[in-house]
């Protein structure tokens, strides 16, 4: 996984308003996870991201420690709304015009789930989201999208409107998939669900190529994000998770990249995450 701040957040010396956790559940050999975007009209969405990332994967810990078949959804994603809310109150019973205020103020999205693997080596993934950060699976170099992103107009034209934390959704529901044996989890913002599109360009090319096997070093997955093409200067965090017998095909330490030519002058690394 990584997070990397946004040529707009750099050249403006603001902080990062996406937010990460992933947590290993080893009684049940669950990987838990949380990505949040901070929406940018609000001053402290990156501290709504944190709380939102750390209180839901907190909330699903306890509950799979607690022997839950499934997990309440609900329970977390009102949890994660109800901590941004406490920021507003400090701890005391909020009226509406606090509940306005950690809106306007925290806002951010939230996408959150569990991943198994399956008894025969597939991934298993349940998984919720409020908001435009999306998930996907990649599959035979082909993107296919589970759920977030932005919703299309009738004219053609992508909303940049989004529902956010601490306003939950009135139906929340966890969404079941079983991938394929070669299949990995890629959950992102949208400072990477952006520019990938429909996966069929450049960037896609480019991500395919990487993401289709694990990473052969640490800070691969940083390096990967963090390009330069104009407009798309949002911030980026990606999350990808491989099937365990897939670890073997990362290759060696240090071994040399060589994307794809129709990739070519896409993606330039600049150094560590910020």
């Amino acid at each position: 996984m990584a997070s990397v701040r946004g040529d707009a957040h750099r050249f403006g010396g603001q902080p990062r308003q996406d937010d990460i956790v992933v947590a290993w559940h080893e009684p049940t050999g669950s990987v838990v996870f949380a990505v949040a975007d901070g929406v940018s009209s609000a001053p402290q969405s990156h501290v709504g991201a944190a709380l939102a990332c750390r209180t839901a994967v907190a909330d699903v810990l306890r509950q799979l420690d607690e022997g839950r078949p499934q997990v309440d959804w609900k329970r977390t994603v009102t949890a994660a709304a109800y901590q941004l809310i406490m920021r507003v109150t400090r701890g005391a019973e909020p009226t509406r015009e606090q509940r306005e205020e950690a809106q306007a103020l925290l806002a951010t999205t939230l996408v959150t789930g569990v991943v198994r693997i399956t008894g025969d080596g597939r991934l298993e993934v349940n998984l919720v989201h409020v908001g435009d950060s999306g998930a996907w699976m990649l599959h035979e170099s082909r993107f296919h999208p589970l759920t977030g992103g932005k919703e299309e107009r009738a004219d053609g034209v992508f909303s940049s409107a989004v529902s956010a934390l601490p306003w939950v959704p009135p139906r929340i529901e966890g969404t079941w998939y079983t991938f394929p044996e070669e299949g990995v989890l890629l959950i992102g913002t949208d400072g990477f669900g952006d520019p990938l599109g429909d996966g069929t360009g450049r960037i896609g090319s480019v991500m395919a190529y990487e993401l289709g096997r694990p990473p052969r070093e640490p800070q691969a997955v940083a390096q990967l994000l963090d390009f330069s093409r104009e407009t798309f200067d949002d911030d980026r965090t990606l999350l990808a998770v491989w099937p365990r017998h897939r670890l073997d095909e990362s290759g060696s330490p240090g071994a040399s990249t060589a994307w794809p030519e129709a990739a070519g002058g896409v993606a330039g690394a600049r150094g560590a995450a910020g």
